[in-house]
């Protein structure tokens, strides 16, 4: 007879309990944000599951591994708190059911936001995917380089007067496209913004301004001096090649202070810039100041929209020499500065004496002596203004001055340009800048002006408009100056010049002045000519309100006389200058505005 006996010795041994352990503890990251942590699992018995709790809950089927590795991804909620912190605890479960030891992983919910404030003094290149915020004045250092690739948006505080402020020998190179621009926005939410909600952008370098010593641009405290003078032994070929960086579809928008009278900031300021910099594709939207304005410098630039502007849209100062093709200004008829806004202002200093290198002498007849090549003397073609007064009947603000208002010994030079919409259309101020003109330093030639005047002789129905100012200064007429005389006759003219081959429209007599409709407000009234350019009525501003301008408007000019009769014969056109193009004025049967500007930015979600 046999017998066996079991021993407990061989019942199946219990398996060693699982363990979870993570890649890190700590995470950090912005609200709506996801975050990824390894969990690294032993599970001698089989692991059954993993469990995943805290700010959402996951269980994770594990199959029996033994050993295995699982990403998982964490997301903070869109409302989560800034600051605020989130703990996440995992534990396995293996096929015995005994658990792990539970193992914690903390995120910190971060600022989505990044500051920007004071010096960058080392290269830095931002992230699209990210959000930032200029705080104060920031400032580019010599030596460093900002990257801001396509799709970033970057907003201005509007409590500390945020700016970004290049400074010689610093780069700002912004790649943005067609599709993702980079767009430089007021902090303020939709609904919210406004004009002057922070100071815009200086880019600042080291080629020629007309000045003795080294000017500081104006608005920044302490001071940031730009540029190469006489001090420096500067002549305008210094520096002309410098570079300050790339800004290549751009939108600068609510930008710009006026901080006291002739101490503003801009959309962009240019102080002193070489023509190694690229500026292509910039849209500056309701600009507290000027939209672009340039003290000296070589710089070149193509396909600039100023929009809505406060002041001037295109603003030359200190020997600014370089050459701008391409560029549209669209106004609205109630924003303009008390100091009296154009499309146009040239200065070559804040007043008609002479300056280094722009010290010709005027004998009463033109110009002898002296030299003008240290004149601001930059070349604009392909301009199209579209002013703030599209009829004669159009109310608007009483600080809209002049299309083109050109002096203090200047000599810019305007073709192939259509010039409207304002009530005032050429003013050349003193005798010195009209003789620039006169012995060809300065060019306007080969432009269609149309001006919407004001001005009266005689009253009633049978008054006529006036063509040629009287008076010093006088505005709303066609042309304008600020002799002593007060006689524009020189400048009309010169405008009218066969050589220069200008052309000028305005209403003749208050009964057939323009109207949106013919026949209205008054008997006789006609149709502007506009349609006739191959120009809409609706591509000026007319009666809509602040934010009612077309979302996506087409400046295209398909057929019309501005389709055909540019002119690039003159000497003044250098090899920057596309001289294919054969319409007047900034476009052709296509839209280069198209996709990257946007016409409604006080409403964007950014």
């Amino acid at each position: 007879m046999l017998g066996f006996v079991a021993c407990n010795n061989d019942d199946p041994s219990t398996p060693t309990a699982p363990t979870v352990s993570l890649s890190t503890s700590t995470a950090q990251d912005v609200p709506g944000a996801n975050v990824t942590v390894k969990a690294s699992v032993t599970a001698p018995g089989g692991g059954k599951s993993l469990l995943v709790t805290g700010g959402s809950t996951q269980t994770i089927d594990l199959a029996g591994a033994t050993t295995v590795d699982k990403d998982v991804v964490i997301a903070i909620p869109a409302s989560a708190v800034v600051g605020s912190t989130i703990v996440v605890v995992f534990s396995v479960s293996d096929n015995s059911n005994q658990n792990s030891a539970p193992v914690t992983f903390t995120i910190t919910v971060g600022n989505p936001v990044i500051t920007l404030q004071g010096n960058i003094s080392a290269s830095q290149t931002l992230d699209a995917t990210k959000a930032y915020l200029l705080v104060g004045q920031v400032f580019v250092k010599n030596g460093a380089v900002l990257t801001v690739p396509a799709g970033t948006i970057i907003k201005g505080d509007k409590a500390s007067k945020a700016a970004l402020i290049v400074e010689p020998g610093g780069q700002l190179v912004c790649n943005g496209t067609a599709d993702k621009p980079v767009v430089f926005t007021s902090a303020q939410p939709a609904n919210g913004r406004d004009r002057g909600d922070w100071a815009g952008i200086l880019l600042l370098g080291s080629a020629w301004v007309n000045q003795d010593t080294k000017p500081s641009i104006e608005g920044i405290t302490p001071s940031v001096l730009y540029g190469s003078s006489k001090a420096e032994s500067a002549t305008p070929t210094t520096n002309a090649d410098q570079s300050s960086g790339t800004l290549n579809y751009v939108r600068i928008e609510y930008a710009g202070i006026e901080l006291t009278p002739n101490n503003e900031t801009n959309g962009l300021t240019m102080g002193g810039v070489g023509n190694g910099t690229t500026i292509d594709h910039v849209q500056s939207s309701y600009g507290g100041d000027d939209s672009f304005e340039w003290f000296g410098g070589t710089v070149n630039a193509k396909h600039l929209v100023s929009f809505s502007a406060w002041d001037d849209d295109l603003d030359t100062d200190f020997g600014f020499r370089g050459n701008v093709q391409f560029a549209l200004v669209v106004r609205y008829p109630f924003y303009a500065d008390q100091s009296g806004s154009n499309a146009f202002e040239s200065d070559n200093q804040g007043n008609a004496n002479a300056t280094n290198g722009c010290d010709f002498t005027f004998d009463g007849t033109g110009v002898t002596g002296g030299g003008h090549e240290g004149c601001t003397q930059a070349v604009f073609s392909n301009i199209t203004v579209l002013g703030p007064k599209d009829v004669n009947s159009r109310t608007i603000s009483g600080s809209f001055q002049n299309t083109m208002h050109i002096r203090r010994r200047t000599n810019i030079s305007i073709f192939n340009s259509y010039l409207s919409g304002f009530t005032t259309g050429l003013r050349m101020d003193d005798d010195a800048t009209i003789a620039a003109y006169k012995t060809g330093l300065g060019v306007l030639a080969n432009n269609v002006l149309t001006v919407t005047t004001t001005g009266l002789i005689g009253s009633g129905a049978s008054a006529t408009y006036k063509e040629v100012g009287t008076s010093s200064g006088e505005i709303g007429v066609v042309y304008s100056t600020n002799t002593s005389s007060g006689d524009a006759t020189a400048v009309k003219t010169y405008w009218n010049t066969v050589a220069n081959d200008n052309s000028t429209f305005f209403p003749a007599a208050v009964a057939t002045q323009w109207s949106a409709t013919a026949g209205s407000p008054v008997a006789g009234a006609i149709l502007p000519p506009y349609a006739g350019f191959g120009v809409p009525l609706s591509s000026y501003w007319g009666a809509g309100a602040v934010g009612a301008y077309p979302t996506n408007p087409d400046f295209s000019v398909g057929s019309g006389t501005l389709a055909t009769g540019a002119d690039y014969s003159n000497a003044k056109f250098g090899t920057f200058f596309d001289k294919t193009p054969t319409y007047v004025g900034a476009f052709g049967s296509s839209d280069w505005t198209d996709s990257w500007t946007e016409f409604q930015p006080g409403v964007k979600a950014y």
